[in-house]
């Protein structure tokens, strides 16, 4: 499915190459200097444009893609060529050669890429990589809702940024009862970003199963250079237990991907 390149991935303790250290801050009189978390593509790491087939069965595991040539998991953007759908999700190693497409495709990553069951697709698999760069911003206040998080595509690093800092969840002003009071935090990264999605209708999809296990999700819709692009997040979490807790219950509804951001 979807994030974010990016990926934005998603996002998914971050452990290995899927998670990384918080960022810090430091404050002057007159500007904030923080950093601010990217997903960039890696092809120098993992990188290739072949055809992918999901089977039609059902698969555990979220959001993921399988190549014969394959060391270690890593966290990718998956492209479909055919329709221009991404999502960011995981690449494992397939443990059993086919006479058919390289790309084995897993039962939600196939949702999200409009893959049909048995039909054979041109899929783009590029690695991602998460980088901290400093971030200042102009003197002027700056919503507490800022997004810092993710870049779709390496060379949309700085748009990107843009439209994180100007992300708000969907129907913000249709919902005329005041804010409540702000959870106070400890942590860097009191949220949990479940995907990044090119389909809205798979955001919200996704959403609505998180509520179903009785956690309340938000999704923020995003916009780079005309390309539109949604983020599920969970949160924010208080202290570093309770964070742990909602990824294991993320993780344990079948989206492996998930992981700490900043929001």
């Amino acid at each position: 499915m979807a994030g974010g390149a990016l990926l934005a991935v998603a996002a998914c303790d971050e452990s290995g190459n899927f998670q990384l250290g918080g960022g810090a801050a430091a404050t002057s009189d007159s500007t904030t200097t923080r950093l601010v978390e990217r997903d960039v593509e890696a092809p120098e790491v993992f990188q290739v444009s072949e055809r992918g087939l999901w089977d039609g069965r059902p698969s555990l595991g979220g959001v993921w893609v399988a190549y014969t040539d394959v060391t270690d998991p890593e966290r990718v953007i998956i492209r479909n060529e055919e329709n221009g759908q991404f999502v960011i999700g995981a690449l494992f190693r397939r443990e059993r050669a086919s006479s058919g497409p390289s790309l084995q495709v897993s039962s939600d990553a196939a949702e999200a890429l409009g893959i049909l069951a048995g039909a054979p697709t041109r899929l783009n698999v590029t690695a991602l990589r998460r980088e901290e760069v400093p971030e200042n911003p102009a003197p002027a206040p700056v919503s507490s809702e800022a997004v810092s998080e993710a870049s779709l595509e390496d060379t949309l690093a700085g748009a990107i940024s843009e439209a994180e800092e100007n992300a708000r969840p969907l129907g913000a002003e249709a919902s005329p009862s005041p804010a409540p009071a702000a959870a106070v935090s400890s942590l860097s990264k009191p949220y949990i970003q479940v995907g990044i999605f090119s389909v809205e209708a798979n955001a919200q999809g996704v959403a609505n199963r998180l509520r179903g296990a009785g956690m309340v999700p938000t999704v923020l819709e995003q916009e780079s250079r005309g390309r539109k692009f949604w983020r599920v997040i969970v949160g924010p979490t208080r202290t570093a237990a309770e964070r742990a807790g909602l990824l294991q219950t993320t993780k344990g509804l079948g989206f492996a991907d998930a992981y700490f951001v900043t929001n």
